[in-house]
C-alpha cells in the first residue's frame, strides 16, 4: 500500500504528542517524530492498511524511541562497571565465582544480564573463537572499539557473577525469584492476579531485600503519572517546518 507525504503529514500533531508523552522531553520528541516519518517513507512498503496507519506510525515511534534508550542505558551501565574496575579497592570473591561458572545457568543467567553488544563480543570470541577483527567488522566497527567491548563484557560478566552469587545469598528462603515477583507486580497493582499468587508476591515484598523500594517507587510512579498528561501538547513550529520539508522532498 502507497503512503504519499500527505497522509503523513496529516499525523504530525498526535505523533508529536505521543512521542512527548513517553519522552517528556520535547527535543527528544521533535527527534522522534522527524526519525519515524523517515523510517515510514524508507519502508512504506511493509505497510500493509490491516491497521490504521496513526498506529503503525505509533509502533514505529514506540520502537525507535526503545532503541535510543537502550543505547544509552547499555553504554551507562558498563561505564559504571569499568569504574569499579578501575578503582583499587574493587574486588571480587574468587572462589565463589569459580563455583558459579561451573553451573550452565548460572554462567548464562550472568551472561543474560550484559548489555546485547558486550554480551555478544564475549560470546562470539570466547564461545565460539572469532577474532576481534572479525567481531569488529561483523558490529561495523573499529578495531579498538572491538577489544573495548571485549574488555568491557568480560569485566561486566565477572561483575554480573560476583553480584549474583551476593543475591543468592541475601535471597535464601524468599519466595519467588526477584524477576518472578517483578513480572507479577503490576498486575499486582492492577488487582488483576490470582489469589494464590498475589500472595506469593506479598510474601516475596515482606522479605525481600530489593524488590519493596521498586514496587514503592512503581505505586508513587503509577499515582503520579496521571497529572503530568497534556492534552494541548503543540507541535513546535520548526518541527513542523522540518517534516514539511523532509515530506516535500519525498514527494
Amino acid at each position: 500500500m502507497t503512503i504519499d507525504a500527505g497522509q503523513l503529514a496529516e499525523h504530525s500533531e498526535a505523533l508529536y504528542r505521543f512521542s512527548l508523552s513517553i519522552t517528556r522531553d520535547p527535543e527528544l520528541a521533535a527527534d522522534l517524530v522527524q526519525d519515524t516519518f523517515l523510517r515510514a517513507m524508507e519502508r512504506s512498503d511493509q505497510y500493509r492498511g490491516e491497521a490504521p496507519l496513526r498506529a503503525w506510525l505509533r509502533r514505529i515511534l514506540h520502537n525507535l524511541a526503545i532503541d535510543r534508550a537502550r543505547r544509552n542505558q547499555r553504554e551507562v551501565i558498563v561505564e559504571a562497571i569499568e569504574a569499579d574496575w578501575r578503582d583499587d579497592e574493587y574486588t571480587v570473591d574468587p572462589a565463589a565465582i569459580a563455583l558459579r561458572t561451573q553451573l550452565r545457568a548460572e554462567l548464562e543467567d550472568a551472561l543474560a544480564r550484559l548489555p546485547f553488544i558486550y554480551r555478544v563480543a564475549v560470546l562470539l570470541h570466547d564461545v565460539e573463537g572469532w577474532t576481534v577483527a572479525e567481531i569488529a567488522e561483523v558490529q561495523g566497527i573499529s578495531l579498538p572499539a572491538g577489544k573495548q567491548r571485549l574488555r568491557r563484557g568480560r569485566m561486566a560478566l565477572v561483575t554480573a557473577l560476583a553480584e549474583g552469587h551476593s543475591r543468592r545469598q541475601q535471597l535464601k528462603g524468599v519466595p519467588m525469584r526477584c524477576w518472578d515477583a517483578r513480572t507479577h507486580v503490576s498486575d499486582y497493582l492492577d488487582g488483576a492476579l490470582e489469589q494464590a499468587t498475589a500472595r506469593l508476591v506479598e510474601t516475596h515484598l515482606e522479605v525481600c531485600p530489593t524488590c519493596p523500594p521498586l514496587y514503592a517507587a512503581l505505586v508513587d510512579a503509577q499515582e503520579r503519572l496521571g497529572a503530568l498528561r497534556d492534552p494541548d501538547a503543540v507541535i513546535p513550529p520548526d518541527l513542523d517546518s522540518r517534516i514539511r520539508a523532509l515530506l516535500a522532498g519525498s514527494s
